[in-house]
């Protein structure tokens, strides 16, 4: 078991209502969006689970506190769609302080993804997730029980360039 993922998982567990200020650098816009975010636990005879492992290569008994999100939200693009999406998450912990993301749809790309995470000594957990064309880092920390911290960066393959940053400030509403 590692302590901090769990931990992490479990202060994330319940009703979110995010804003989110995105800057799109390649076109020079900043789009404002509003969503609900639902993250649940998930057992582990959930289905699709065992899939999912089975297609990392990844035993059961290497996992620890698998959940799933969904989201819906509307930007300020276009105010009269909605966005959203739901996934699967599954923390693959290589020490007390990093391991594995595994995905079941990446938030970038909608295929799985696996991403790598790790906490720095102030409890801020970072994702870097490689995608086919891009790569996202995402850090996120807790403020308080009831009120998160995400920023996140979309980079170039390479690294090198960054394609869009954003910031959200994310309130609990339910549990």
């Amino acid at each position: 078991m590692s302590p901090l993922i769990d931990e992490f998982v479990r202060r994330s567990l319940g009703t979110w209502e995010s804003k989110r200020s995105g800057h799109n650098l390649a076109f020079r816009h900043v789009e404002e969006v509003e969503s609900k975010i639902v993250i649940s636990p998930l057992p582990l005879d959930a289905p699709g689970l065992a899939e999912l492992l089975t297609s990392h290569g990844i035993a059961i008994v290497a996992i620890t506190s698998p959940f799933h999100m969904a989201w819906e939200g509307s930007s300020d693009w276009d105010e009269d769609a909605t966005s959203k999406g739901e996934c699967t998450l599954v923390p693959v912990p290589k020490d007390d302080h990093s391991g594995l993301l595994l995905r079941s749809s990446g938030y970038t790309e909608q295929i799985p993804a696996v991403g790598t995470y790790r906490f720095s000594n102030d409890g801020c957990f970072t994702l870097i997730t490689p995608y086919e064309g891009s790569s996202a880092e995402e850090r996120i920390w807790f403020a308080t029980d009831d009120v998160r911290m995400r920023v996140s960066m979309m980079r170039t393959q390479s690294g090198r360039g960054v394609l869009q940053a954003s910031f959200s400030s994310e309130i609990r509403r339910g549990c």
